[in-house]
């Protein structure tokens, strides 16, 4: 074999081996490129879920801030109630804490005008009925101080809410609805009634 022909298939030897180390490069790089896309997928991916799950976790504390914002305000608005029935339910107490005491004394008043509405014609009678009278003025007086003031009836219009009608009559020299007659008296205690009044009205 000449050297002219081994050169040249020395020449063609080495091109076909750089060609060779030229695709190995290439082919590496590619590898190297594709592992480190896969690698920085996969991270993306791994970042992506724990990105997911953190916004998860602020909107249930979110939520549970809210919740509790909300009960707070239910409570502050129950005890706030709650005061205030307790502050009305106090001043009703000092209001009408003699309604009881009063309200066993009616008939007792009751039974003094009645008394007082005998006629009499001695003059030791007429000293018992003057001290009678005195006892039930006493009476009359402090109940007074407490708040306690008779309901009027004969010749007012009948109201529902203080006057109970137990007789009804056609009387000419009264209007329609107007009250004849009181049977028994009525009492208020300030702005509450403790007794409506027993009246006849006219039709």
């Amino acid at each position: 074999m000449t050297n002219e022909k081994q050169n040249t298939i020395n020449e063609e030897m080495a091109e076909q081996a750089q060609e060779a180390n030229e695709k190995v490069e290439l082919t590496e790089e590619n590898t190297a490129e594709t592992v480190f896309a896969e690698e920085e997928t996969a991270g993306e991916a791994n970042v992506e879920p724990n990105v997911q799950d953190l916004l998860k976790e602020i909107e249930g504390l979110k939520n549970k801030l809210d919740e509790a914002d909300n009960r707070y305000l239910r409570l502050q608005a129950d005890f706030d109630n709650f005061r205030r029935r307790s502050r009305l339910d106090l001043e009703a107490s000092e209001k009408y804490r003699a309604q009881k005491l009063i309200t066993d004394l009616l008939p007792a008043l009751d039974n003094f005008e009645r008394a007082m509405k005998v006629e009499v014609d001695n003059d030791q009678a007429k000293s018992l009925l003057q001290g009678m009278d005195m006892v039930y003025r006493g009476i009359a007086d402090a109940l007074k101080k407490e708040g306690v003031e008779p309901i009027e009836a004969v010749g007012k219009e009948f109201d529902p809410h203080l006057h109970q009608a137990v007789m009804q009559e056609s009387n000419e020299n009264f209007g329609p609805n107007i009250i004849i007659e009181e049977f028994q008296k009525g009492y208020l205690l300030k702005d509450r009634v403790i007794r409506a009044s027993m009246v006849k009205v006219n039709q």
